[in-house]
This record gives structure tokens, sequence and C-alpha cells, in this order.
């Protein structure tokens, strides 16, 4: 058995190999992998270009449009009156990022783009639109995957880039106050200047906005550390679709004052008010933090190393993610570079973050020496040296972009039973067969969170209807959930039903109807 030394753990890099090919490794990480930081998340406005713009929503989808005023000239005329003609975007050409999402899947045909720079702006915007029946899409950094952020026909889009201040930081309380449209990256490096940090991380926080990642309820690589994100969540400030501001903001962690109405616009979408500004309790950054990459040679010893994680690295177990080969296959292809463990069908990275050095280094040592004992691990690096935890990491977190690099990708985000987890990515490559590039998953095993992707040279329709709604049923046969932390947006509204009872979506239509009830926010999304 291979001793794992906490000399050089602490040193930041150590290695454990069962073959002398495999020697490598340690040199590898020792000359430092290439670093993508500033490449692998760029703004992802841009990366629709592969495949070109994909044909209307409204026409690919057959989607009636709803009866909603046409945009005139004097409702022109007044938006600009309320946000300067220097923020509203009319150009045809400027506007095609904002009616884009970027997996090119969906687009809208908005003749109009406001950008406020207040709740008070929103509020005048959304009173107006109110009273004239004009359609509304909200919308933050566009980094969704479900078609939730751009127009279906020809709503305006109320972009809340603007929006973007973080309020304070308090260091003694851990809450972080910002508004809707601040860049979930800025608020992570001013939360560290006081040795705080964001209870989200997502591949995409150098676009996404944290107002976004509230509206879907988002998770990101660290709900096994800190939970999903509405758990985290103090307090909001939602304008109505009437234009009415209702302030929904605490302090506390505790504040049992009746309803939790906040809830109500986490997860919503947009469909129910939108997120002005928000409160979030952030945790004391860790002292220490380990990865792992480790190369396992089936699934079941995938669940197997799991449970041992939980079991051996306990408090200070913060993310278990999983990667199948083909999608490591994909981000290696498309980005130029080695990985430090291959050839298995199989990986893992593990992360720890804690308070004391050596304490969690002897903790993963004891983990890996079992793993490694028991045959479960086959192969793997470890590093706690800040860089090279970033280009571990890096092996996961390109994935998306190398998958949309083929050319276009079919994503679906579900949550599935764990001994069930990846079977479905089984089951859909029989399925469609040589129609796709690659089939593939990757994704959140600590919460049971698939990222299940079938790429493709060029969006096809028969490829479409081969998976869906395919995927749907297998998940809901599974007792899974058609959605882990993407949302509904467009792209599932008929496939709600497969993970709620129809009293529950009745319920959601009635709380619609309550607080929007001429339907101008988010139209098309979320319910049919």
């Amino acid at each position: 058995m291979i001793v794992f030394c906490v000399f050089c753990v602490v040193l930041g890099i150590g290695s454990f190999v069962r073959t002398s090919e495999n020697q490598q490794t340690w040199m590898m990480l020792r000359n430092g992998l290439k670093t993508y930081q500033s490449r692998v998340y760029q703004k992802l406005s841009r990366t629709y270009k592969t495949s070109g713009i994909p044909e209307l929503t409204q026409e690919r989808h057959n989607v009636k449009r709803g009866n909603y005023a046409v945009l005139t000239d004097k409702d022109v005329g007044f938006f600009e009156s309320v946000v300067g003609s220097n923020h509203t975007i009319k150009e045809k050409d400027e506007l095609q990022s904002y009616n884009v999402d970027f997996l090119r899947s969906v687009r809208g045909n908005s003749q109009l783009v406001l950008k406020p720079g207040s709740v008070d702006e929103v509020s005048t915007i959304l009173k107006y639109c109110n009273d004239n029946k004009i359609a509304v899409c909200p919308q933050g950094g566009n980094t969704g995957l479900v078609g939730g952020s751009v127009p279906v026909c020809d709503e305006i889009v109320l972009s809340l880039q603007r929006l973007n201040k973080v309020l304070s930081i308090d260091e003694v309380t851990g809450i972080a106050v910002c508004e809707s449209g601040c860049i979930l990256d800025n608020l992570e490096q001013q939360a560290k200047e006081v040795g705080l940090v964001v209870p989200i991380d997502l591949g995409a926080k150098q676009s996404c906005h944290v107002g976004g990642n509230l509206s879907t309820n988002a998770g990101g690589l660290r709900v096994l550390r800190y939970g999903n994100l509405h758990g985290s969540c103090l307090g909001v400030e939602a304008v109505l679709a009437n234009g009415e501001v209702l302030d929904l903001m605490s302090g506390f962690k505790k504040d049992n004052t009746g309803y939790h109405l906040k809830h109500l616009f986490i997860g919503s979408e947009g469909t129910l008010g939108i997120i002005t500004k928000l409160a979030l309790l952030c945790p004391p950054a860790p002292k220490a933090v380990h990865v792992a990459f480790l190369g396992i040679s089936s699934f079941d010893d995938v669940l197997k190393t799991f449970v041992s994680a939980k079991r051996h690295l306990g408090e200070i177990l913060s993310s278990c993610e999983m990667l199948d080969a083909n999608s490591l296959a994909a981000s290696l292809e498309h980005f130029d570079t080695k990985s430090p463990v291959d050839g298995y069908p199989f990986y893992m990275l593990i992360e720890t973050s804690g308070s004391n050095e050596a304490h969690d280094a002897e903790k993963f040592n004891t983990f890996l020496e079992i793993g490694m004992e028991s045959g479960e691990i086959c192969d793997g690096t470890i590093t706690s040296d800040p860089g090279k935890v970033k280009e571990i990491w890096s092996l996961r977190e390109r994935v998306p972009l190398a998958l949309i690099n083929d050319g276009y990708c079919f994503k679906y985000d579900i949550s599935l039973p764990l001994r069930r987890f990846y079977e479905i990515v089984e089951v859909l490559e029989k399925r469609v067969g040589k129609m796709s590039l690659r089939v593939c998953g990757y994704g959140h095993l600590g919460d049971s969170n698939l990222h299940l992707n079938v790429s493709c040279k060029e969006y096809s329709n028969e490829l479409y209807k081969a998976i869906e709604p395919f995927v749907f049923e297998y998940t809901s046969q599974l007792k899974g959930s058609v959605s882990a932390e993407h949302g509904i947006g467009f792209l599932k509204t008929k496939y709600l039903g497969f993970s709620k009872p129809q009293n529950a979506i009745n319920m959601m239509k009635s709380i619609k109807q309550l607080l929007d009830p001429n339907g101008i926010l988010n139209p098309y999304k979320v319910l049919q």
C-alpha cells in the first residue's frame, strides 16, 4: 500500500499510483498544468458563434403569442424618459445577444432592451407595462440552460446589468447585501477581502448575476457543504408586476415573523416579481483546502468512494464531483491539454475545506489509503496549493463549454437516486446511437445532480425527438427531478408535471394569478 505523506500534501502536491507508467502524475503537477482561468469562462454571450443563431423560438416550438400589447413609439419614448436613451437598446445587431441564450437553443424577437439603474426605475417600468399589458422578460447574466432568461416572442428585455453594486459586507455577522445584477465573481472577491466566502460557486461566475442565481435557486459546486442558495438567503427586495416594491430584507438568520414570503421569489424565475436586492449569509473562508482527482474503474466504486468520503472526511468534505470518460475527453480535446490521471471510465473530484491544515491532510490521507487498499481508487493526484487546486477544478469546470464547442449540445440538469445515478447515460447512449457525437454525464454526485449531455455537429430535430420526452419520462420513472438547479424556464414547462403533482401546479398557478394577474412577467415560462 502507498502511504500518503502529510508532508507532500502540506507542500501542496501529493500523488499516488498503482502502476509505474503513472509516475508522471507527480511530475505533471510539480511542473504545473496550463492555466485556464481567464479563457475557460469568458463572456458567455460570445459562445453561440459556433453553430450560428437558432431559429426563432416562437417558430421552432409553434408558440402562440399571448394577448399582449405591441410596442409603440409612444411606449419607447416613455421608457427612454425613465432610464435614459443611453440605457435603451433598439438596434437589431445589439439586440441579438439579449435575444439568444448562450447555448444557442432559443431565440426571442425583442425589439427593446431596457437597463434600469435603480429599484425606482424598475418599479416605474413595471407599473407602465402592467397598465398597458406589455410583456417583460427579466434578464441577468443570461447563463441559464432552460431558456428562462430570453424572450420567447417580442417581450421587452429588462436587463439588471446596471444594478450591480455590492452594498455592504459585514465580517462580524457574515451578511453580504448586494443588488441583483451584481456579478457573482465580484461579490466573491469582495467577500474574500474580509475573510468570507460566498456560499455558491459556479463555473459561469464571471458572467452570472447573483439575482439570477437566486431566481433559479442555483446549486453550484458546493451544495454538499453550504446547501442550496435559498438556505443562505436572509432576505430580498422584489418589485411586483404592478410596480409595488416589496421589502423582505432581513439581517437575521432567525426571523420567524409570519410567512417567509421571500421564498416565493427564490426559484420563481422572475415570473412572480423581479428581485432587485438580496442579503446572503456568507460563512468564513476556509484556511485549508485540499483537492484530489481520482481515477475509478466502475460506477459501483464511485458510489463506494463517495460513502467512504462522507464517513472519513465528515465535516470538512465540501464537494464531491463525478465525470465520466467522455466528459473529461471533451475538455482535453477542446482545450488542448492533458489530465494528470487518465485511462479510466470514471473520475472523481473531491474537495475538503477546513481550518487546520495538518488535521485535514491527515484525514484526507486516511481516506485515500483506505480507498487504495480496498481497490476502489485506482489512481489519482492530490494538492493543497491554491494554483494547483484551480487547475484541478478546471478539469471539471470547463466541461460545459467544451461540449458546446462540439457544435450543438442538448443539456439536461436532473436529480436522480444515487444508486441509479449513471444508468440514464448508458441507456440514452444506446438510444441515440450515431446521431450524436458523444453522450456523457458529469455533475454534483454529492447532491444527486447529474448533468446529462448529448452533443452533435448541429441542431437536429430527429435527435431532439429521440431525446425528449424520453429523458424526462425516464427521470420520472426513477422518481427523480426534471430540474435539479437550473429551473424550468421555457424548455421544461410541459415536463413540470413529471416532478410536481397537479394540485401543486394548480396552487402555483393561483399564486401567479394573484401576484401577476395580467401575466406580464416572463410569460411562457415555468407554467404553461
